[in-house]
């Protein structure tokens, strides 16, 4: 018994000495890219995309009607802005967005196409989009109140009793 004591501590001290040691390096400030220092102040110059507007308001459209707006934006940061992706919160909201990179001080778009297909009543979709900015995930909004048409409801067509 005393032997198999003596190979588990053994054991756990050799594991315990190894660990950290294979492999191990400093990190260094080249593998961390923090932007703020730790008074809170920035210590990068970094893209910032800025919006005329975050939420777009489509009003009443009928049911099965596709708009589209485009959301436009300026990069109000020191170096050129990158989206790397856009989607939107499901299928029927679909965003365009630029694929080269935004230079300091230039404008660009993103248009949104939204069908209204087999939807009712008052809707919000989301469009989130992925950049280069921090926080990196920026998200917009557009929104609309689906009315039904006459003709798509069964019951209108029925006659009234008087």
């Amino acid at each position: 018994m005393k032997l198999v004591n003596n190979i588990i501590i053994a054991s756990s001290l050799i594991f315990a000495l190894s660990c950290g040691q294979n492999g191990s390096k400093e990190v260094s400030t080249n593998d961390v890219q923090n932007t703020n220092s730790a008074d809170g102040k920035s210590n990068a110059s970094l893209p910032d995309i800025k919006f005329e507007e975050e939420t777009h308001d489509f009003g009443r459209i009928t049911q099965g009607e596709k708009v589209s707006y485009s959301f436009k934006f300026k990069n109000t940061g020191g170096t050129s802005l990158i989206i790397s992706s856009a989607s939107g919160s499901c299928g029927c909201t679909v965003p365009e967005y630029p694929k080269k990179p935004i230079l300091p001080g230039e404008e660009a778009s993103i248009n949104v196409v939204f069908s209204s297909e087999g939807k009712s009543g008052m809707v919000e979709k989301s469009i989130s989009m992925v950049t280069n900015c921090e926080p990196s995930t920026k998200i917009i909004y557009i929104k609309a109140d689906i009315v039904v048409p006459v003709s798509a409801n069964p019951s209108a067509d029925l006659p009234t009793a008087h």
